[in-house]
């Protein structure tokens, strides 16, 4: 550091000259200025000097700007302009030089106009196709002393040697906001025309922000390999996208999430948020959580390793909190800020290398995944500015449902206390039971006195007065409750096995013939049960108040109990908030991702639940409570149609020996589920009838010891007598065989192959396996595209795992062949979870209840298995309360019937009737909802789409009574308005398709009304055409013939010597055509008297054909 200078006298020159450089001006001063130091040795009587003054900095085309110098002899002073664009930098777009050889020692002002290439300062026109996205200008001005002979020096030569110089920066315009250029020329009449059309059609430049709300409602983590996939698409604006590409080597982003963590990992690492490059492997930034609770922060570098860091500092539990990171370059800042917005901790990492970060070339991912679990935790919003490094109090994130956020924090606080109370009252009860035991072991007569009297309880209460007031129905339950039974010796097992007895003793009591009247006693329970780890009480406790089962409506609570059994993996909790995001209902935001990350958790447990057989499951069955032939074919195990079965069964009967094992073991058509049985009728049929099905199931069993010993040796001579007899699944059964027990790759390929020929999805999955894992026989390396094609295969053919890797590609759109499609992935992900057993168990329980006429069950399960998006139960739900509108008005606080048939028709498999159903209500108007005619059409013309004749015949009688129907809705139908222009033409073609669509073998509506419809359009013709005109003529003329024929005959037998015969002829053909008439006019006359009651009585339903 060089020491201050020593104060010194000023001359009066320079003090003149310093007081005119500091006179204000008109317009932006620079305060780039580079002082530059005289050469030594060279006597100066003045200090040569410039500046510049630009009135406005923006880069137009004419810009003006002052340029203030001095010279102390002769002088070249030099104006240029340098630009920097996404392509190149440091491009002069401006030059100008002047010499002044008579001015010296006198300060001069010129103005200058700086003209800039067009492509810099106009929009893009016919002629200037492509405008150029400029960064920055820099406008250089400088004088240097040199003889007239270097006058064309080099730039940088000359500014080196300058001795004076200066700088500023002018603003760069975005190219949609640039004037158009008026290049005063005459295009082509053709050229012009062009442009015209085209002139208001150049897109404006999209307002885009940096940051981007990656989520913006709570979503509930339970710790699974499932998680929120997020992917970011490039930049609308030229501008910002430029900018990110320029720092994907040198990365600056921010990111801020909101946590309320319930666990740390239980194991190694659990996934935060990260990203997924194209080849599946971590990139910048990676976030997780380790087994003490601290933050690992993982980055891929430019040299193509990566570097680990974790934070000193571990995240607290049970508390609201926002984690905030920030990366700038090769340093990452951590901290952790409380709900109040205040820091709690801060550290900083500084590495000598930057990082590589290239947010596009992959996907986000927000929780677990295939790769790592995901943490045991409630996500709040999360934010990410993709382009900014920010402080902690400039991040704008803000915790939005406060409610929602209280109710969590309320809920986890009380039970706490909860789980401490259940515990030591079992410890306490526990322990009092294991030392009387002790002495009844010495005396006879007080072991008799403990086996016979009643339960253990704990009179003695250990607890303060005040928490025994607050939780007296839980106290009073544990008192009531038996702990003579083992309960288990560790802490959260003993609390959740008490749970689960609370919840049993409260669901019976529900479905008891009057249980509804008892919904709200019962809920204190439930929250108990609930709080004891028990999450099939949360769901409970979320239908309840989210549809008013006996208490009223609550949508706060019921959101609660959602997220609170959802992240407790309560299948049916999840189901509920992936259906509920889906479809954008009940306050829950549309979110796809969101929905595909509930969704995507419950497949997979659906894949894993069916090779389990342990567990509440049955199989999901699409019985409908309209269809009276498959209510008579459900059955129980003293049912007709299984003694009928059971009967042929044990004839030999193969068919039924296969349907009967089928049955039990998997919980069919109304039958408990009992594998042990069903595997008895499968070797008895693999045996006796050698029917290759049952063989083949008898082997799979025998593979997997499901039931039943494990034998592999009796189990592969079984499958190779089934795939013998050419059944495709024991040819793949045989590749499952050498695959997995032998590891001959080679010989499983082939049986695939075989198999995969003959239409096995199995073994389309299978091969698919082995091209991805890259041990494909002949194949040296993994090939993810062949086995995405084998995936989808398998997927078509209804497999489970196809369809789940296929959901999973349509989510990250890491597969060309797989285009990012958040809809189809929730879409193919929700198909597999509403095929887990443990909701066919409820959909089951149900079914039965109403097949039983317990109608308080029946609304209970299918009002919790409608709630989780199965079209079959919402359908069956309403139709339940069409049918006993007294029970569903008395404990459903919601309108049922409208809610679920709505629900039904906005699902992708909902049966016509629904559709004709919602069609009736809009046309005639349900209770407190209007008449929509336009929405009634909609509804009609699915129907009709969906290949119901009904619809067809409704939308007819729509044009009947003089309605029109929008042409969209013909254009959705596929009838050309060109050949269908008027009613009549459209009417014949609504009727036709109507009699198309129905039983063609018997009289139906349609063919009634095509036929009738004819009738009348012949009768119009027939009055409408010139015959009725001749025949009125010829009809005339022989009337006029008959009375002048008639006439003359009278005048004749008045005359002497006539008599008069009277003609018979005449009068008869008269009566003959009038009775001929009758019956015409008197159909047209009844048929429009029916159609014109059909309008005036207004219960008659549009659909009553």
């Amino acid at each position: 550091m060089r020491p201050p200078a020593e104060p010194c006298s000023v001359p009066p020159l320079l003090l003149l000259l310093f007081l005119m450089n500091f006179v204000p001006s008109f317009g932006k001063e620079t305060v780039r200025i580079t002082a530059v130091t005289p050469q030594f040795g060279k006597k100066m009587d003045s200090v040569d000097f410039i500046h510049l003054n630009v009135l406005d900095k923006k880069v137009l085309n004419s810009s003006e700007v002052y340029v203030q110098y001095l010279c102390s002899k002769p002088c070249i002073i030099n104006l240029e302009a340098v630009a920097s664009s996404e392509f190149r930098t440091g491009v002069p777009v401006y030059r100008r030089r002047w010499r002044d050889e008579k001015n010296i020692d006198v300060r001069q002002t010129r103005q200058i106009h700086l003209k800039f290439p067009s492509i810099m300062v106009y929009r893009d026109d016919y002629i200037i196709r492509n405008s150029i996205i400029v960064h920055s200008v820099i406008l250089y001005a400088w004088i240097s002393h040199q003889s007239v002979s270097s006058y064309d020096v080099e730039q940088n030569e000359s500014y080196q040697e300058a001795v004076a110089k200066n700088y500023t920066f002018l603003e760069a315009v975005p190219p949609f906001e640039r004037p158009y250029k008026d290049h005063k020329v005459c295009l082509q009449w053709g050229a012009d025309y062009l442009w015209m059309l085209q002139a208001n059609k150049i897109p404006q430049c999209p307002h885009e922000s940096d940051g981007v709300q990656i989520l913006n409602f709570i979503y509930a983590s339970s710790g699974e390999k499932t998680g929120i996939v997020k992917r970011f698409e490039r930049f609308e604006n030229r501008e910002l996208e430029t900018v990110r590409q320029h720092q994907i080597d040198y990365p600056m982003f921010t990111v801020s999430i909101w946590l309320y963590l319930l666990h740390h990992c239980e194991k190694d690492l659990c996934g935060i948020l990260y990203f997924i490059d194209p080849k599946e492997m971590y990139s910048t930034p990676a976030i997780f959580l380790n087994e003490e609770g601290y933050v690992h922060v993982q980055m891929h570098l430019i040299r193509g390793d990566d570097l680990a860091v974790k934070t000193s500092f571990s995240l607290p539990l049970k508390q609201w909190f926002r984690l905030d990171l920030s990366f700038k370059g090769g340093q990452v800042e951590v901290s952790s800020v409380g709900k109040n917005l205040k820091r709690q901790h801060h550290q900083s990492f500084i590495f000598r290398e930057d990082f590589y970060c290239d947010d596009t070339a992959g996907y986000f991912v927000l929780g677990g995944s295939g790769y790592v679990n995901g943490i045991e935790a409630f996500f709040g919003p999360v934010k990410y500015y993709r382009l900014n490094v920010l402080e902690t109090d400039q991040i704008s994130n803000p915790l939005h449902d406060k409610e929602t956020v209280e109710q969590i924090e309320h809920y986890y606080e009380r039970c706490m206390d909860i789980q401490d109370i259940v515990y030591e009252y079992s410890h306490i009860v526990r322990k009092a039971q294991l030392s009387q035991r002790a002495c009844y072991s010495e005396n006879y007569y007080l072991e008799q006195l403990h086996k016979y009297r009643g339960k253990s309880t704990c009179d003695a209460f250990t607890w303060r007065k005040e928490l025994r007031e607050k939780y007296h129905t839980l106290f009073r339950l544990l008192q009531e409750m038996d702990f003579s039974a083992p309960v288990s010796e560790e802490e959260s097992d003993t609390v959740l096995e008490i749970g689960q007895r609370i919840f049993e003793k409260i669901a019976k009591n529900l479905s008891s013939p009057d249980g509804l009247s008892n919904v709200g006693s019962s809920v204190p329970f439930l929250v108990d049960s609930s709080c004891c780890g028990y999450h099939k009480a949360s769901y409970f406790l979320a239908v309840i108040f989210e549809t008013g089962l006996g208490v009223s409506v609550d949508h706060a609570k019921g959101l609660l109990y959602s997220l609170v059994g959802a992240q407790g993996n309560e299948r049916l909790s999840v189901m509920n908030l992936g259906y509920k995001h889906y479809q954008g209902i009940n306050n829950y935001p549309l979110d796809m991702e969101l929905s595909y990350a509930y969704y995507s958790n419950i497949a997979i447990k659906t894949s894993l639940d069916q090779h389990t057989i342990k567990g509440e499951q049955a199989f999901v069955e699409t019985v409908r409570l309209m269809d009276d032939e498959l209510l008579k074919a459900q059955t129980k195990e003293n049912g007709d149609v299984f003694m009928w079965l059971k009967h042929e069964a044990t004839r030999g009967n193969a068919a039924a020996q296969q349907r009967l094992a089928q049955m039990l073991f998997w919980g069919q058509q109304g039958v408990a589920k009992n594998p042990e049985a069903a595997i008895e009728w499968y070797a008895k049929g693999a045996i006796e009838t050698e029917d290759p099905v049952l063989i083949y199931d008898y082997a799979i069993v025998l593979f997997k010891g499901q039931g039943v010993k494990k034998n592999t040796k009796l189990a592969l001579e079984l499958m190779k007598k089934a795939a013998a007899k050419g059944l495709p699944q024991a040819v793949n059964g045989l590749g499952w065989y050498y695959h997995n027990f032998r590891r001959d790759y080679r010989k499983a390929a082939k049986h695939w192959l075989i198999a995969e020929e003959l239409g096995n999805p199995d073994a389309s999955y299978n091969l698919g396996v082995l091209y991805l894992d890259g041990i494909y026989p002949g194949v040296p390396s993994r090939n993810q595209t062949v086995a995405a094609q084998y995936f989808y295969k398998a997927a078509q053919g209804g497999h489970i795992e196809g369809t789940l890797r296929c959901s999973l590609y349509y989510i990250t759109g890491n597969m060309k062949e797989f285009p990012r499609d958040p809809e189809k992935a929730v879409i193919w992900a929700k198909h597999v979870a509403e095929k887990n057993g443990y909701l066919g168990h409820v959909i089951r329980k149900a079914l039965n209840a109403y097949l039983e006429l317990s109608w308080h069950e029946a609304l209970l399960h299918y009002v919790l298995a409608a709630e989780t998006g199965i079209e079959v139960s919402q359908s069956n739900l309403a139709h339940i309360c069409e049918e006993r509108p007294d029970l569903a008005r008395k404990y459903l606080a919601i309108d049922c019937v409208w809610r679920y048939y709505n629900f039904s028709v906005s699902q992708i498999n909902a049966p016509s009737f629904v559709y004709l159903k919602m069609g009736d209500f809009y046309y005639y108007g349900y209770q407190n909802q209007s008449k929509d005619l336009d929405r009634s059409v909609r509804m009609y013309a699915q129907a009709a789409l969906e290949g119901d004749s009904q619809g067809f015949f409704n939308l007819a009688l729509l044009i009947e009574e003089g309605n029109s129907i929008p042409s969209y809705i013909l254009d959705y139908l596929e009838i050309d308005q060109a050949l269908h222009s008027g009613s009549t033409s459209l009417l014949q073609e609504l009727y036709y398709r109507c009699w198309n669509h129905s039983n063609q073998e018997s009289i139906s509506p349609c063919s009634l009304a095509l036929l009738y419809f004819y009738t009348r359009v012949l009768w119009n013709n027939i009055l409408q055409s010139t015959l009725i005109y001749f025949m009125g003529t010829f009809l005339l003329s022989i009337l006029v013939a008959f009375s002048v024929h008639y006439f003359q005959a009278l005048s004749a037998s008045n005359s002497p010597g006539t008599r008069s015969q009277p003609s018979l002829a005449e009068p008869s053909s008269g009566n003959s055509n009038e009775d001929a008439t009758r019956p015409v006019q008197q159909d047209e006359s009844t048929l429009s008297n029916d159609l014109a009651q059909q309008e005036l009585n207004p219960l008659n339903p549009l659909v009553t054909s």
